[in-house]
């Protein structure tokens, strides 16, 4: 194993991420480590995103290792450290892993190359066969994002960042052998309780302002309730401006509650798109997200891929239905489901009257009747074979 880094001496220098970015993230210093020396970074309470820098020389060795490793020594809570690695000639090729905090013993952490999810649209999975080999990273940082939620003061320690020859990865062919929705419709026809896990952006988030009172997802399960007398848990982690890298990166978060849920909704692109993302790399990436959410499941969960909507402003020209196309593609190789919401809401919003109820007052996120159309519109995909 090679190390890249031993920790034994400080290396990182704080970026900014306090006080509304304006202030470094936080300290970092010397600690007693798991072999010799470590680092310990500490974010001040209310810190919500930044990162510890450090460059790195990544070579020719990176891209013969099947990917990294690193100890962690946590503070006991609840919260995450995240690790970004960025390409030392383009800093919108970054790359992310999030790791949990919650033991005061050391932990190793074995990460394979394609678990580092790209952070920004630009980038794809890291791969050493690829054209975004890891012999390309320039700086390997330490620190969090800003959608963890809660923000107290919380520290952990990092020791012995190495390259790892080989890194066990489940292979196992999760896909479906029968129709797409099949095991829970199952579950929902004999009155057995299903868990849905959400996957998406503000649409869905119930921490987002435009769903603090109506959320199409609860809509969703009153009506799973009321018409098919099913007792249905619901677990949504959706954040507002999240793109599917983002939601396959927080993946890790809920997990540990959740590890193997009946079905998972998956509704991302408005953000995607905004940031430049276009059907062809779109769908590459939705073709590796079904794989991983299969990988990090054990299949257990039915998947519903969900088209994206256009906003009211683009409702007419509706470019951004190319990313359906991209959802209606995997979801057939991969058998999961679609449900077509941009079709949906062009059929809602055809009368022009009527199309702003879709919307909220900034014409973007979801008002009462876009919450009630799509809820219904997944709701009759998933009792529409029963």
């Amino acid at each position: 194993m090679t190390t890249i880094l031993n920790m034994d001496c400080i290396v990182h220098t704080p970026g900014l991420g306090g006080e509304e970015d304006n202030t470094p993230v936080g300290t970092v210093e010397s600690v007693k480590g798991k072999f010799n020396l470590a680092c310990r970074f500490n974010f001040a309470a209310d810190t919500r995103r930044g990162y510890f820098q450090a460059p790195v020389k990544a070579g020719p060795a990176w891209d013969e290792a099947a990917g990294l490793s690193f100890w962690v020594k946590g503070d006991g809570s609840p919260q995450w450290g995240g690790m970004e690695l960025i390409a030392r000639d383009n800093p919108r090729l970054r790359y992310q892993y999030e790791f949990s905090i919650s033991s005061t013993r050391w932990c190793k952490f074995e990460v394979p190359w394609c678990d580092f999810m790209p952070f920004l649209p630009d980038g794809e999975q890291l791969d050493p066969h690829g054209a975004q080999k890891p012999s390309h990273v320039g700086h390997l940082n330490f620190g969090k994002q800003s959608w963890w939620f809660e923000w107290p003061a919380h520290s952990f320690a990092i020791d012995q960042i190495q390259l790892e020859p080989a890194i066990k990865i489940d292979t196992t062919d999760y896909t479906p052998t029968g129709e797409p929705l099949a095991r829970v419709r199952e579950k929902l026809a004999h009155r057995r309780p299903i868990v849905i896990a959400t996957m998406g952006d503000s649409l869905t988030s119930r921490y987002h302002w435009a769903n603090k009172e109506l959320c199409w997802v609860d809509v969703l399960s009153h009506k799973l309730r009321v018409h098919v007398h099913a007792e249905v848990a619901v677990v949504n982690r959706c954040m507002g401006g999240h793109q599917l890298a983002h939601g396959l990166l927080q993946m890790r978060r809920w997990l540990p509650s959740c590890p193997q849920p009946d079905l998972i909704t998956v509704w991302f692109g408005g953000n995607d798109w905004s940031d430049g993302m276009r059907r062809a790399p779109y769908e590459k990436r939705l073709r590796f997200a079904v794989d991983y959410i299969r990988r990090m499941t054990k299949g257990s969960p039915d998947i519903i891929l969900m088209t994206t909507v256009p906003w009211l402003e683009i409702f007419e020209q509706n470019d951004i239905r190319e990313l359906g196309d991209a959802v209606r593609t995997v979801a057939a190789e991969k058998k999961a489901a679609v449900v077509d919401m941009n079709a949906a809401f062009m059929r809602a919003g055809k009368d022009a009257t009527k199309r702003a109820s879709l919307y909220a007052w900034d014409k973007v996120h979801l008002d009462e009747y876009g919450h009630q159309v799509t809820a219904e519109t997944v709701f009759q995909r998933i009792v529409g074979g029963m």
